[in-house]
């Protein structure tokens, strides 16, 4: 039988990586108190150090990206209401002229 393959939130990683970058705990003690292979606590460290500098850019946070959601949903409903409406009137405008 297979074994399931583990997910890990991106809070988790950033919680080991942190753990890693401090310094105050060895790799080898991160990975047995989370059980994770140390190659896996040096990849997120090495991609928590090379994304860091992406927080300081242009002074906007990354959090600002995920609050444009609601606002393309909302854009997207308003696509799809014009379409229909311009259906309707394509019907219409065939309808009044036979």
């Amino acid at each position: 039988m297979s074994r399931k393959r583990r997910n890990f939130s991106p809070s988790f990683k950033a919680k080991v990586a942190l753990e890693s970058v401090q310094g105050l705990r060895t790799i080898s003690e991160l990975a047995q108190k989370h059980k994770l292979h140390p190659t896996q606590i040096n990849l997120w460290k090495k991609q928590l150090l090379d994304g860091a500098e992406t927080v300081f850019e242009n002074g906007k946070s990354v959090a600002k990206s995920s609050s444009d959601e609601p606002q393309t949903a909302e854009l997207y409903e308003q696509i799809g209401r014009l379409n229909v409406q311009l259906e309707w009137l394509k019907k219409k405008v065939a309808q009044d002229g036979e």
